[in-house]
């Protein structure tokens, strides 16, 4: 706790446990997927969600920005949205007299804290990579005009896995962009009791405001300043190393069935991530264990299984699984 002060960690604390309190006043179960989506938040990082529909992946974002007092906005994506539909464009307006006209910008949905881009998947690249380049550059450039996007900013982009006519998948090169991919599951048999019943009645469970966004930007100012070992940055790099088939010496499994291995900024998330999810335990420092916690979705949408992989059915979880085994 030397590197963040006491002051500042207690500060932390006190909003994460707030924020823990808020969450499951509300959603029920996926406590992993909470705590993943909470990490990504601290990091300021985007996420990619995949899952079947029905799965509150709605409810979740939306719940977060109203106990984190942000702004929200659910922007479905179709194959005819167009990058002016989530980003603006400017509109031809008369002024109270009718003697004028003026162009006047009009602010698209982007223009808010915590963007749900529900199934990105099925809109084209062109409105995909207004998105993505939005996400990267947290602005937006319209008629030459360059405008900032509020922080803080974070976009919870869903796919649904079972369709694939009609989708556009995205590319490696944008999948890298992302922080997280996680794999939202179905609610246990107890969960899934206690959801119909807190849904299917009169009363639902109200959200009160936790933190603000100012409270949100000091606990992501908070997570640089948690420290790493270097025992457990030799780990993140030999792990990421360890995913690439190239590099020797490269393990016979990883050779067999990796096509392209995790690049720099799969190391550089891995550390943030264990930052953050030290943060969110109360842990003093980052440890080889949150390391192994966001491993998965870290590296699920990094390392590409090759044609070897698809044709035995090796998926990306078993070759991470693998890492996580022999690393």
């Amino acid at each position: 706790m030397a590197d963040i002060g006491q002051d500042k960690w207690k500060k932390a604390q006190e909003a994460v446990a707030l924020l823990r309190q808020g969450v499951a006043q509300v959603i029920v179960g996926q406590q992993q997927i909470v705590e993943e989506m909470l990490v990504a938040l601290l990091c300021r990082g985007h996420c990619l969600i995949v899952g079947v529909p029905g799965l509150a992946k709605t409810l979740l974002v939306s719940t977060l920005g109203q106990l984190l007092g942000l702004a929200f906005h659910r922007i479905q994506f179709t194959p005819d949205l167009m990058p002016m539909d989530i980003i603006g464009s400017e509109i031809l307006q008369e002024d109270a007299s009718g003697s004028r006209r003026k162009f006047e910008f009009t602010a698209g949905p982007i223009f808010a804290n915590l963007i749900l881009a529900d199934e990105i998947n099925r809109t084209p690249p062109k409105t995909q990579a207004a998105l993505l380049e939005a996400m990267q550059e947290k602005q937006v450039t319209v008629a030459g005009r360059t405008m900032p996007l509020a922080e803080p900013f974070i976009v919870y982009a869903t796919q649904n896995p079972i369709e694939h006519e009609g989708t556009y998948p995205l590319p490696e090169a944008q999948l890298d962009r992302f922080f997280f991919n996680l794999l939202i599951d179905y609610p246990t048999l107890d969960e899934e009791r206690q959801i119909v019943r807190q849904t299917t009645g009169r009363q639902r469970p109200a959200v009160s405001k936790a933190l603000d966004a100012a409270q949100v930007l000091e606990l992501q100012d908070a997570v640089l300043d948690v420290p790493v070992p270097d025992h457990v940055l030799e780990y993140i790099l030999k792990l990421v190393t360890a995913s690439r088939p190239s590099r020797e010496p490269a393990d016979p499994f990883v050779r067999q069935y990796v096509e392209w291995g995790a690049g720099p900024r799969a190391s550089q998330t891995l550390t943030l991530a264990a930052k953050a999810l030290a943060l969110l335990r109360g842990q003093p420092a980052a440890s080889v264990e949150e390391v192994r916690h966001v491993a998965k979705p870290v590296l699920r949408h990094r390392v590409i299984p090759n044609y070897n992989a698809t044709g035995e059915g090796i998926s990306v979880e078993r070759i991470v699984d693998h890492l996580l085994e022999t690393v």
